[in-house]
């Protein structure tokens, strides 16, 4: 199968070039503010501007109030919504805006695992947040790749949480999923995206199951 890839808070010029010419499959924007990754819609437009085809527009949005996206959606041309929110609210979400929905997922045991019936189009698994986190996804920390293995689930899945170039391909073998997202596993320093680091993602990602 061909690994789906997403580089996840993208909030530079020279970011999401990389992640244009590495063929990446999604970018997304991170539209919440307590991250370091966070862009206002304006400055994601902005960046969209630089290539109009490529890898699909996501957004990432905690808990937001439906002005709230559509605020963005309004500013910038997103093609999927990534949310941190309740099944009720991305149902709503989902029936206002005609968008796919993926819930961000933060799985700890199996009892974490989601129904077959959630009304979303698909995940982007991780671990829980550590203690004292003060963000609910995008910790950097590996989630439970045996765990995962044994999932299965009719959605579209993306692996995330903690990976980098180095363990990408492992990950995915371990798990079966069908693609990886990473955010701090492709920065210099929290917020900083590095070129090189996001094409070594991707090709890593391609080849695991080469």
């Amino acid at each position: 199968m061909k690994v789906k890839v997403k580089i996840c808070g993208v909030n530079s010029e020279a970011a999401f070039d990389a992640v244009v010419a590495a063929g990446a499959d999604y970018l997304a924007f991170n539209f919440f503010l307590a991250s370091p990754r966070f862009v206002t819609p304006a400055r994601a437009a902005a960046l969209s501007a630089r290539h109009t085809g490529g890898p699909l527009r996501v957004g990432l949005f905690v808990e937001p109030p439906a002005d709230e996206v559509a605020a963005a959606l309004a500013t910038v041309r997103l093609d999927v919504l990534q949310v941190h929110a309740s099944l009720a609210a991305i149902a709503a979400l989902r029936a206002r805006f005609g968008l796919p929905v993926w819930r961000a997922l933060g799985v700890a045991a199996a009892e974490d695992l989601p129904g077959a019936d959630e009304p979303v189009d698909g995940y982007v698994v991780e671990a829980k947040p550590p203690p004292g986190a003060t963000r609910p996804g995008g910790n950097a920390v590996l989630a439970d790749w045996n765990l995962l293995g044994g999932w299965k689930t009719s959605k579209f899945w993306l692996l995330a949480g903690g990976l980098t170039p180095a363990n990408v391909a492992a990950a995915l073998r371990a798990t079966n999923a069908p693609g990886a997202d990473v955010s701090s596993g492709v920065e210099t320093a929290p917020g900083v995206k590095s070129p090189a680091l996001i094409d070594a993602f991707v090709r890593q990602a391609r080849g695991a199951f080469l």
